[in-house]
């Protein structure tokens, strides 16, 4: 419910208030959404079944879990590598930034962030799927691709092993840019005169290199690390950390760390005429 709350308050938020129909903050509610999508494919059936006292799931549930799961998780990754270089631009090329990061621009990145995302989650559901399970047991709270390999009965899990390998290649590379980008950021924002300046900068790019920090090396650790027979306490909480902190995280940071945000949410819940529902950008 927190991060539900918490995701929705900043996609009203941004929404409705038409100072905040900038690039950045039209990410920023791409990025909400994904995050609401993200735990809306996991949470509810595992609070269904502690409810019910049963740790049931249907074979078509699972392959929906996997499928949407890594959809919204693909496509969080690659949004967030798409903010970092709106961040370079708006900081390091300021005069060239509506020019770059223009309407039409955009909605394609966003549009290929969406698509990649779908067709990377697809092609890892059918590699994972591809092979005759073993056991209908999985040791986690949900369907989890580690986990389902390891109660794979052929060598046609190698596939999917494959594919995981190249996931975290890509995934490497993505983080290698952001890191490259996020030094040009910082080399620019010391040449800030103001230290209102340098601060502002900071608050933008400090909260997102910490939200894709804890995503990629906790997801890459549950992903990497052998998965045992029996449950871990360490799978658990691996698990939670890359599938549930990061989207708990994004609302927090990004409201308490920026000032417009904030005082876009002051107006919001106090009821403030001075709004505007015109679209984004």
């Amino acid at each position: 419910m927190a991060i539900i709350s918490g995701n929705l308050l900043i996609i009203c938020t941004i929404a409705i208030d038409h100072h905040l129909h900038t690039p950045m903050y039209f990410f920023l509610m791409n990025l909400a959404m994904q995050d609401i999508g993200s735990i809306s494919v996991i949470i509810p059936k595992s609070i269904a079944n502690s409810i019910l006292n049963t740790r049931q799931i249907s074979y078509s549930g699972c392959v929906a879990q996997v499928l949407f799961f890594f959809f919204f998780l693909s496509s969080d990754f690659s949004l967030l590598t798409l903010m970092a270089y709106d961040r370079y631009v708006a900081i390091c090329n300021p005069l060239h930034y509506e020019m770059v990061m223009n309407k039409q621009a955009c909605i394609q990145m966003l549009a290929c962030v969406w698509t990649s995302g779908l067709l990377h989650a697809v092609l890892h559901t059918s590699c994972t799927f591809a092979t005759p399970f073993c056991s209908n047991v999985v040791n986690q709270f949900f369907c989890e691709i580690p986990h389902l390999l390891k109660l794979a009965c052929s060598d046609l899990y190698l596939v999917e092993i494959g594919m995981v390998m190249l996931s975290i290649i890509i995934g490497l590379g993505c983080f290698t840019f952001i890191i490259v980008t996020y030094v040009q950021i910082f080399s620019a924002v010391l040449r800030i005169p103001s230290a209102e300046g340098r601060q502002k900068a900071y608050s933008t790019c400090i909260p997102h290199l910490i939200v894709i920090s804890t995503l990629l090396f906790t997801g890459f650790f549950a992903y990497l690390r052998p998965t045992s027979n029996t449950p871990s306490d360490q799978d658990l909480v691996f698990t939670v950390v890359y599938s549930m902190v990061p989207p708990m995280l994004n609302p927090v940071i990004y409201s308490m760390r920026n000032k417009e945000i904030k005082a876009a949410m002051s107006k919001l819940l106090g009821f403030s005429q001075n709004t505007s529902s015109s679209f984004l950008l």
